[in-house]
Parts: C-alpha cells; sequence; structure tokens
C-alpha cells in the first residue's frame, strides 16, 4: 500500500540503496549493497570539474561482505565509483578492518567504534546496516528451521526469535511455527 497523497511537492535528492546475497561454490556468502544518491538540480563542486549535474550520482559505492554461516567476515572490498570529494575513495581501505568481525548483536555499536566519525565514510558505513540484514535474510532463509519448526526437529532456539514483536516467545506466530519455544504470556494478575 503506498503513503497516502500529500502537497505539491519537488523531488530535490533520491537516494536508492539496493542489497543482494549470493551463495558462493566454495560455500560461502557474498552479500553486497549499492548506494546511489542523486540530486534533481545542479550544484557548484570543485573537485568535480566545477558542477555536479542534475541527476548525476553525488554518490555511487558499493560495499561486499564474504561471510560463513556464523555471519564471520572473511573479505571485503568496498569502492566509492562517485563522490563529491576526490580522495573519498581512500577512505574504502578502512573497511578491510571488518576482516574477522561477525555479524550479530552489537553490529552497529561495533561499527561506529571502527569507522565513526572522521576514521571511515559516513555512507559506505551506512550501507552496512542494510547489508547486515541482507545476510540475515540471505543466510537465515537455508536453515532448515526458517519457515517453522511444525515438524518438533529443531533443539536449538532460532537466534531470531525474540527480535521483533511478530517473532517474540510468546506470540502467536512462535505459537504456530516454533512451538517448541512457545512461552505463554506472563500473567498480569
Amino acid at each position: 500500500m503506498p503513503l497516502s497523497q500529500t502537497v505539491r511537492r519537488q523531488a530535490m535528492h533520491t537516494r536508492v540503496v539496493t542489497c543482494n546475497g549470493y551463495k558462493r561454490e566454495d560455500g560461502l556468502w557474498d552479500i553486497e549493497g549499492h548506494m546511489v544518491d542523486t540530486k534533481s538540480y545542479a550544484f557548484r563542486n570543485t573537485d568535480r570539474g566545477g558542477f555536479i549535474n542534475a541527476n548525476e550520482p553525488l554518490h555511487d559505492m558499493w560495499v561486499r561482505l564474504t561471510l560463513d554461516d556464523a555471519f564471520k567476515i572473511h573479505d571485503v572490498e568496498a569502492v566509492t565509483d562517485w563522490s563529491p570529494f576526490k580522495d573519498c575513495p581512500q577512505v574504502a581501505a578502512v573497511f578491510q578492518g571488518l576482516v574477522g568481525l561477525s555479524i550479530s548483536y552489537g553490529w552497529n555499536r561495533k561499527l561506529k567504534e571502527l569507522m565513526g566519525g572522521i576514521k571511515g565514510c559516513t555512507h559506505l558505513t551506512e550501507l552496512l546496516g542494510p547489508i547486515a540484514t541482507t545476510a540475515f535474510q540471505t543466510i537465515m532463509s537455508s536453515r532448515p528451521d526458517y519457515c517453522g519448526d511444525l515438524d518438533g526437529v529443531v533443539q536449538e532456539k532460532p537466534p531470531y526469535l525474540d527480535t521483533c514483536q511478530m517473532l517474540r516467545e510468546d506470540g502467536e506466530v512462535v505459537m504456530k511455527y516454533w512451538p517448541k519455544f512457545y512461552r505463554p504470556p506472563e500473567s498480569s494478575d
């Protein structure tokens, strides 16, 4: 369902983020993110020849994480094709510091520590958020318990339970699809 109608307006900025997850033949996973920022008008920029034209990328950036089934990062590639400043592409090397880390609880905090502020690139770092979500959706969907445990064969609580309102242990979805891990709501008496 689209958003409701609003007042007349003019588009000024567009950011398109695309993320894809791939199963590799060596058993690892490639998760790629691509971000493009454009503006609907030309504006001055001395590092790009005086102007950045309307609808020309202000940012055009890529990140690829290579992960294993436990979300451990084995390789990283970050590329800046277009940026407002000539030295922006050099920051991509900072992303090698992610090798050996795992996407898990505290991921965003780790990113701020490693590459927040002047240590990294705001836009490439922001791209790691949807990349992490894409990694979760890609890798977890290969698990036998991803669509539920109606046969009762899963022994350990799936890590995605209790991560959102619909997947809470005392909710209908868990009761229906992962009955072994369902916990009735506590009485308010």
